[in-house]
């Protein structure tokens, strides 16, 4: 990051006249603006397209749920409702279905119809996408006996594809996984030059670009409606179903979106605090990622307004405040007291104010349906990512240079995945137990690693960007 010290009157009142030198990261202004204010007053869907999406639900419904239908084709349905999107309304019936293939996979002759290259790798996919312990010894069946995949499968362009995308839920130690990754990939990649005008070639790079288990639910199910209904076999109910679902949520998310927008401006924090991001916009997308779904709005709410207050606070601690600021603060975050708000500079009131706020209106609410210890955990996991901030600006104003050990310690709770996490499943329902947020607590392994992965990307980007400019 690019840094300029310019002269900036210090909000601290110790001397009027004292000029304290602070540092810029020439943040770009929000290329938004007020956009989403006008979503406000913008109607909701009607109900008649209400009425028609319950019509068509229960039609898919029958699909899914009729016996004359093989398991195969039964997956193939599932496959496409959750890649239009639209696999929310039906998780009863995408489980059932599940249980019952697995169950059928795991008997002996049991008639199954998924023996083919591109069925396997479904089924493979699906099942683990959904949790099932699956060996990938089923692919053991694809290999020559030289132990390598078979050179005919590169003809099978359809299965090749569908192998790719299960290789991609491969786990530490599924060497078997590790190779039909190198194997689809360099074999889909000589197709597609070869074949560049193929109808199927788009998907084979949007896939190789892309893959499904890499892939936000929300923009993969627009990319593919933008071509399922190009295929021959595609369902009209399904298919419809899914536009229709997605403008109804689009409307959905930017009624909600205006909403934020508007807290956002309320607190004119584009103009008190000039020196740090304004990225309404982007954190609210970054939120649809975690959860799309009509049920988490409260949780989109409260995340998104937690995650843009912490960019704030990231900023007051990167660039912006001074030591002895950062330590009045750091000292009111613990407290979480709006007492302590008299002892920050006038900058920082704003900010220290605004997060408090985010937590005390979401309280009754929690209070209602006696879940106020998630908030306990919730406040904290952002008292923690404070300390850590503090932390990192000690080292920087008194240039020490911490060992990789030290650095790390400090860096994967700045990388803010478990703040968000924990902040996640504030709004995440009855799934979400105090059990569940003592075991994220506990720091397990995958949080751990999802930390490591975002601090390292983080990081060498930022290293990146920050050796462009200078």
């Amino acid at each position: 990051m690019s840094f300029h010290v310019s002269a900036v009157p210090s909000s601290v009142k110790n001397n009027a006249k004292e000029e304290t030198k602070r540092r810029s990261a020439d943040y770009h202004p929000s290329i938004w603006g007020h956009h989403f204010l006008s979503y406000a007053t913008d109607s909701m869907e009607s109900e008649d397209d209400n009425a028609k999406l319950l019509k068509l639900k229960e039609e898919i419904k029958s699909m899914l749920m009729d016996d004359a239908n093989k398991s195969l084709q039964k997956l193939d349905l599932v496959n496409v409702i959750q890649r239009l999107g639209v696999s929310y309304h039906f998780e009863s019936e995408v489980n059932e279905i599940l249980e019952d293939v697995y169950e059928a996979h795991n008997e002996s002759n049991s008639g199954d119809d998924t023996d083919d290259l591109y069925s396997i790798s479904l089924k493979f996919r699906l099942l683990r996408q959904h949790g099932y312990k699956i060996s990938c010894d089923v692919f053991n069946e694809f290999k020559d006996n030289n132990g390598s995949f078979k050179a005919s499968l590169a003809e099978d362009v359809r299965g090749m594809l569908s192998l790719y995308q299960a290789s991609n839920l491969r786990v530490h130690g599924e060497n078997i996984l590790d190779e039909a990754l190198t194997f689809t990939t360099n074999h889909l990649e000589s197709w597609v030059a070869t074949q560049p005008s193929s109808p199927v070639a788009g998907q084979v790079k949007h896939a190789l670009t892309r893959p499904l288990r890499k892939s936000l639910p929300r923009l993969e199910a627009r990319y593919y409606m933008s071509i399922y209904h190009e295929e021959a076999s595609h369902n009209e109910v399904i298919l419809t179903f899914a536009k229709l679902d997605f403008n109804i949520l689009q409307k959905l998310h930017q009624k909600e979106l205006s909403a934020i927008t508007k807290w956002w401006k309320d607190l004119n924090f584009a103009q008190e605090l000039p020196f740090a991001r304004d990225r309404i916009v982007e954190c609210y997308f970054w939120i649809l990622g975690v959860y799309f779904e009509p049920e988490y709005l409260m949780g989109r709410r409260f995340l998104t307004k937690v995650i843009s207050i912490t960019s704030i606070i990231d900023d007051i601690y990167d660039v912006y405040g001074t030591i002895d600021e950062l330590e009045l603060l750091t000292s009111a975050v613990e407290r979480w007291n709006i007492s302590a708000i008299d002892q920050l500079p006038d900058y920082m009131k704003l900010c220290y104010k605004a997060l408090l706020d985010i937590y005390s209106e979401i309280e009754p609410e929690m209070a209602d349906q006696g879940k106020l210890y998630r908030l306990d955990f919730a406040k904290e996991a952002m008292k923690s990512i404070v300390r850590n901030y503090h932390t990192e600006a000690k080292w920087c104003h008194e240039k020490y240079f911490p060992t990789l050990d030290e650095y790390m310690s400090v860096a994967l709770v700045t990388s803010a995945y478990q703040l968000l996490t924990t902040t996640s499943f504030v709004g995440m329902g009855d799934v979400a137990t105090k059990e569940a947020f003592e075991w994220l607590f506990s720091y397990p392994k995958v949080l751990k690693a999802a930390s490591i992965i975002c601090r390292l990307m983080d990081d060498i980007v930022g290293h990146k960007v920050h050796t462009e400019l200078n």
